[in-house]
């Protein structure tokens, strides 16, 4: 019988890749026991075989904490009171004490950043102040901004820091830098995960299945864009109107002589101005210009040209459009830059020269699909001016419906909208009844205008 025990255990850890520091049996069997009662979810029988491995063999296997982390979730879930909070420093301890002992499978800012929403989350049982909070998110920040990369933290990490500023506990040069530190954080990881999920995108699209791994790397990819998605919104409103032209500008003018040297700080102060619309005062031409005399850049020439886009100048804002593309080396942010670029073009009634900066914003991050659904808002628009017949103006909207279903195809954060678009669209197209009467059922349409493309009648 301890044969079998052994060599089960011996499976036990061979099939968990587990290594161990210490050779002690009772660990290696207690542990056996907690980690079988933890797979069945069965905490409250986890933990007091855990707490004996845990207080004996600290550094017997990393699955003392892994495991444990779930053990004092559950118990903080099902307790109130003082055993409640007894139970949160238990697992901050955790924490630390996994750092101590594993420090390589310990990244610090996410387990910092982890410990401080724990804290953030349970700030009233706590009694923890927005100062104290703060101070821990902004450390663990500091420490590894690499691993703090959670979106809810970096979301309350924000939050804390407009509601600091709200208490005029924090000046409002504070408040802007954090914003950008925080979006350019999120714009990272958006990259990173991008990139991992346009290679799955592009073997789809060569016609080849993606294997059983690849599908479930997809969608975790496709979870966490949808995160950052959620609360980029969350925190422009989190920002709302204390960000405004009354508020900038004013900041950045006491500020300018002091910076004019400090690249960053230009661009941050130029992007800010540039988002909230405030190009108009003479400041954006002075942060502008001096940003590109002292580091010519993508940004910088794209600045220089929403400033000739300003004067009316298309042709030159162009040119230094097409500058701002030529100079961006990175596949993520050039494929922003056409898509901003598209937009401005949009905008003035462009629509050809906008939907060739759109494909070409697709071709670099096929993963985003707001091109998609932009393209489609344009052949919507372009209904009633491409077409000889009534049906066939109409025809139209089944372009921009298959366009717009392209972007939920690809894009996880936009099903929603684009699903919605697509029923707009097919709203307005010629209905069954209509397709019948004409006789066009399954004929190819061809589209004239700036559209230049053909539709295919569905049949009935």
């Amino acid at each position: 019988m301890k044969t079998k025990i052994t060599l089960l255990l011996a499976f036990f850890f061979i099939g968990l890749n587990f290594g161990f520091a210490q050779q002690d049996e009772e660990c290696m069997t207690k542990l056996s026991i907690f980690h079988e009662y933890t797979k069945a979810k069965n905490y409250d029988a986890a933990y007091e075989p855990w707490m004996a491995v845990r207080n004996k063999c600290p550094k017997f296997n990393n699955a003392i904490y892994v495991d444990g982390e779930k053990i004092l979730e559950h118990k903080i879930d099902n307790a109130t009171g003082t055993e409640k909070v007894a139970y949160i420093n238990d697992l901050l301890k955790l924490w630390e004490q996994r750092g101590e002992h594993f420090a390589s499978k310990t990244p610090k800012g996410e387990y910092a950043a982890q410990a401080a929403q724990l804290m953030y989350d349970n700030r009233k049982e706590l009694g923890k102040t927005d100062d104290e909070l703060y101070a821990s998110f902004d450390s663990a920040y500091q420490v590894d901004k690499e691993s703090f990369s959670n979106p809810k933290s970096l979301y309350t990490y924000f939050s804390l820091m407009v509601d600091l500023y709200d208490a005029g506990k924090k000046p409002a040069a504070d408040l802007f830098n954090k914003y950008d530190d925080v979006v350019e954080k999120v714009e990272d990881e958006v990259k990173s995960f991008s990139e991992k999920l346009n290679k799955l995108i592009a073997k789809e699209d060569s016609g080849t299945d993606l294997t059983k791994k690849e599908g479930k790397y997809k969608k975790y990819y496709e979870s966490y864009l949808k995160a950052y998605d959620q609360i980029s919104g969350s925190i422009d409103g989190k920002l709302g109107d204390r960000a405004n032209c009354q508020n900038l500008i004013p900041l950045y003018k006491k500020d300018f002589d002091a910076n004019r040297n400090n690249a960053i700080w230009l661009q941050r102060a130029a992007g800010k101005m540039s988002e909230k619309d405030c190009t108009d005062d003479p400041l954006f031409f002075d942060l502008v210009n001096a940003y590109h005399n002292l580091s010519p850049s993508a940004n910088s020439a794209y600045y220089l040209g929403l400033l000739k886009d300003k004067e009316g100048k298309t042709s030159e804002a162009i040119a230094f459009f097409e500058q701002a593309i030529g100079l961006e080396t990175d596949n993520f942010k050039k494929s922003k830059l056409y898509y901003r670029i598209a937009t401005k073009l949009k905008a003035r009634g462009s629509y050809g020269k906008a939907r060739n900066y759109y494909t070409q914003a697709l071709k670099l991050n096929p993963s985003n699909g707001r091109p998609h659904i932009a393209i489609a808002a344009m052949y919507a628009k372009s209904a009633n001016n491409c077409g000889d017949s009534n049906f066939d103006k109409r025809a139209v909207y089944w372009l921009a419906a298959a366009e717009a279903r392209k972007a939920a195809q690809k894009d996880p954060t936009l099903s929603k909208a684009a699903a919605q678009s697509v029923a707009n669209y097919n709203a307005k197209a010629p209905s069954k009844a209509e397709i019948f009467s004409s006789g066009r059922a399954g004929q190819t349409i061809s589209i004239g205008c700036w559209i230049g493309r053909s539709v295919t009648v569905p049949s009935i």
